[in-house]
């Protein structure tokens, strides 16, 4: 009797000692895939995909990937797609910018048209860009006084590059032909012809304004 209990309790121990080592294995089946998985996945999509995307972009467009830089020999001295301060009368003005042209906190004014701190702003601004062109205040263009939502949008518009073609021509001793021309050479039409409005990146009409008047 006391064999057979020995026996019974044998077998039993057996079987839940077969019972969790087949969970054990059962347990390791199930971690291996996912862990492959996640491998795969870190590996694919966190490195291979980044690099493959990165070196693609640097093949295809040089220029852009690394952020559009514009240099004067070696130098970096901006981007053309950041607009920066220029202030005197040999310089083609950006828009105004409510983050002072800072990269790091571009932001808008967010001031609604019912704000009367808004509409004031702009009849000052109106009043000092048609003193500064010697234009009347109706042909001063809208984006030489209002701030772009990023605050740091580096074109304005035809008209606004064209009214301060004399200003900047009597500041670098160039005619007004000259310096005209270099607006319409700088000029780009709507992306793909149909995207946009025409603009006129202010950072390299400057640039090439400088280099007309050093040549003089």
């Amino acid at each position: 009797m006391n064999r057979a209990v020995a026996s019974s309790s044998s077998s039993a121990s057996s079987s839940q000692a077969i019972a969790m080592t087949s969970l054990s294995l059962q347990d390791r089946a199930a971690w291996r895939p996912a862990l492959v998985l996640a491998l795969i996945t870190l590996l694919g999509f966190g490195v291979l995909y980044p690099l493959a995307g990165t070196g693609l972009a640097r093949m295809l467009f040089p220029a852009r990937s690394t952020g559009s830089l514009v240099r004067a020999g070696d130098v970096v001295i901006g981007s053309s797609l950041l607009a920066q301060p220029f202030a005197g009368e040999g310089w083609f003005h950006p828009r105004p910018s409510a983050a002072g042209y800072d990269p790091m906190a571009a932001a808008g004014s967010n001031q609604a048209r019912s704000n009367p701190d808004l509409r004031k702003r702009i009849d000052d601004a109106i009043a000092e860009v048609a003193a500064r062109e010697h234009v009347t205040p109706a042909q001063v263009p809208a984006d030489l006084v209002t701030q772009s939502g990023s605050g740091l949008d580096p074109d304005i518009s035809p008209a606004a590059a064209r009214i301060q073609i004399a200003r900047v021509a009597r500041g670098r001793g160039l005619s007004i032909e000259q310096v005209g021309a270099l607006v319409q050479a700088h000029t780009e039409g709507p992306q793909f012809g149909v995207l946009g409005q025409a603009r006129v990146n202010v950072l390299t009409l400057n640039l090439a304004v400088e280099a007309k008047a050093s040549k003089r």
